[in-house]
């Protein structure tokens, strides 16, 4: 007797394209289920096929509508642990809120550990996602979380550009330890941003802290949004004597006119993934190239459903 298969996974609306890919990777078509909006804006969701006793991975990223698409998956997840699955991920490629994860001052809200207690209450029993705005936030969690990184599929890309004498350039010092870890993946210098951020989407760029001169140059982030902080990045390196500039990132979520400003910019190329969906006019920037980890999260997908090793993922 043929064995039945024990996993499904399904997607939201955020990332289709990415959930696709995924499921190609992992030999499965896409689950059916049903979403709908009522005409006041609620969500209605309702699973077309038969999940009990199944291990259920549900991939949805909080992008653009940040807002809409949680709630969306919350009710995705609700009726799912309502259907009687056996084991319900959570499959986030982008972490919304991550940004809110302390009291920078007070009386504010710690948004990131909501989510995370929101998106148990509704049923995650474990949660993959990829490069945390601050890993601390599996903190946040009582259930397993498995934090991948894309620097293997953005490191892979830059070794083939070819850069002479290259430096990874930290945009902040919160972000040291990535750039470290990856300049040394790369085998190249580090220099690092010195910045001041007075207000929400606002920075400041003090002075490099490091030699960029007559060296090529990538900026290395997790995300970039408005890409504010990234132009003036790039002007510093340029007044530092940088000779070609590029920058990479995991998350564009390249809000507001960050497209423009990138245009406008002496950046390069900005290299990212598709952890978030690009629209016709980002695709059509040729400062922008993208990048695929659908087979990074297929990969974790099969590790987690038989039992084997995410850790060697992140390597």
């Amino acid at each position: 007797m043929e064995k039945k298969n024990t996993m499904k996974i399904f997607t939201g609306s955020s990332n289709r394209g990415l959930a696709k890919e995924i499921a190609d990777y992992v030999n499965l078509n896409l689950g059916k289920c049903v979403l709908e909006r009522f005409s006041d804006g609620e969500i209605h969701f309702y699973i077309d096929e038969s999940v009990r006793g199944q291990d259920v991975f549900v991939i949805q990223a909080g992008v653009y509508e940040a807002n809409f698409h949680l709630m969306e998956l919350f009710i995705m997840l609700d009726a799912f642990k309502r259907a009687s699955a056996k084991r319900i991920t959570a499959v986030v490629p982008y972490y919304a809120y991550a940004r809110q994860d302390w009291k920078e001052r007070p009386r504010v809200s710690i948004s990131s550990r909501l989510v995370a207690d929101l998106m148990e209450a509704a049923g995650a029993n474990r949660v993959l996602t990829m490069d945390l705005h601050s890993p601390q936030i599996q903190g946040f969690f009582s259930v397993p979380v498995d934090n991948l990184m894309a620097a293997p599929v953005l490191s892979d890309y830059i070794r083939k550009l070819g850069l002479k004498d290259l430096t990874i350039v930290s945009p902040d010092a919160g972000g040291v330890g990535r750039a470290r870890w990856f300049a040394k993946r790369v085998e190249a210098k580090l220099a690092i941003i010195d910045k001041r951020r007075p207000a929400p989407n606002v920075a400041h760029v003090l002075h490099v802290i490091g030699s960029v001169e007559n060296r090529d140059v990538v900026i290395l982030d997790d995300m970039v949004d408005t890409a504010g902080t990234l132009v003036q990045s790039v002007e510093s390196l340029k007044n530092e004597g940088a000779r070609r500039i590029f920058a990479a990132c995991t998350h564009p979520v390249l809000s507001g006119n960050a497209i423009q400003r990138i245009e406008d910019s002496d950046l390069e190329k900005l290299i990212a993934t598709n952890s978030l969906p690009l629209d016709d006019k980002k695709q059509n920037s040729d400062k922008i190239e993208t990048l695929s980890v659908a087979e990074l999260f297929g990969e974790a997908i099969k590790r987690i459903h038989t039992g084997s090793s995410v850790s060697s993922l992140f390597n």
